[in-house]
């Protein structure tokens, strides 16, 4: 009976502890390259969808990220990653680099996957989600909102997601839909997680819930025009 027990409170810690960490950072060397692509070793810890960066050591104390990549395949051995250009930190008053990923250089995956938005229809499915990812940092969908107010847009599209993770420095995006939520990679718009969440009688707020208020469209603008239905929207934005 003991043993049962403390199988059943490992198997619940072990859930509780997923909840609270989904994705960890998962570092390795390049082990072979192209212009194009990027083979590693395979690890349970990424999944087909997810995107990191990679990095070039000038020396011992230098290094810089020279690259973005996306994973595209993995067989249990081998992953291969797609080469991207790296986007979120951007300077353009500075050259790029041109140098091109090679053997030997670091790979990180989920990178920033600690960092996220979060887009949810109301208040109650926001502290849920919130409660349920504790070490996640969440950027506060108040500055979405605000961001969005600004410019007249109260139908966000993917460019401005991407726009507003770069701007919060995070690599994905919660999408609450209906009974689902969607862990959406910022670079690439890649569903690479997807959980079961508490559906809320609380009423819709548009085009997210935030404590902002209204945001507004413009008449001089074909882009801005309201949502219509919260759950379409968003499938549709996704590819659900």
């Amino acid at each position: 009976m003991k043993k049962i027990c403390l199988f059943l409170c490992l198997c619940l810690f072990g859930s509780f502890a997923f909840a609270q960490t989904p994705f960890v950072e998962y570092k390795t060397a390049v082990l072979d390259a192209n212009d194009k692509h990027l083979v590693i070793a395979d690890s349970p810890s990424f999944v087909v969808g997810a995107s990191g960066i990679v990095k070039h050591a000038f020396d011992d104390k230098t290094s810089s990220i020279i690259a973005r990549v996306d994973v595209i395949s993995k067989d249990g051995n081998h992953a291969t990653l797609r080469v991207e250009k790296f986007e979120m930190l951007s300077q353009f008053a500075f050259p790029e680099s041109g140098i091109k990923p090679s053997k030997g250089d670091e790979v990180t995956l989920n990178y920033l996957y600690d960092r996220a938005l979060i887009v949810t229809p109301n208040q109650e499915t926001y502290k849920e989600v919130l409660k349920t990812y504790p070490k996640i940092t969440w950027v506060h969908p108040d500055l979405m909102a605000a961001y969005l107010a600004k410019i007249y847009r109260p139908n966000p599209d993917k460019e401005l997601f991407q726009k507003m993770c770069y701007q919060n420095t995070a690599s994905l995006i919660f999408f609450a839909i209906k009974d689902k939520g969607y862990f959406v990679d910022c670079h690439n718009f890649n569903t690479i997680h997807t959980v079961a969440i508490q559906t809320s009688a609380q009423e819709m707020k548009l085009p997210f819930y935030s404590r902002n208020e209204e945001v507004e469209s413009s008449w001089f603008s074909w882009e801005s025009s309201e949502i219509k239905d919260y759950n379409s929207y968003y499938t549709s934005l996704i590819g659900k």
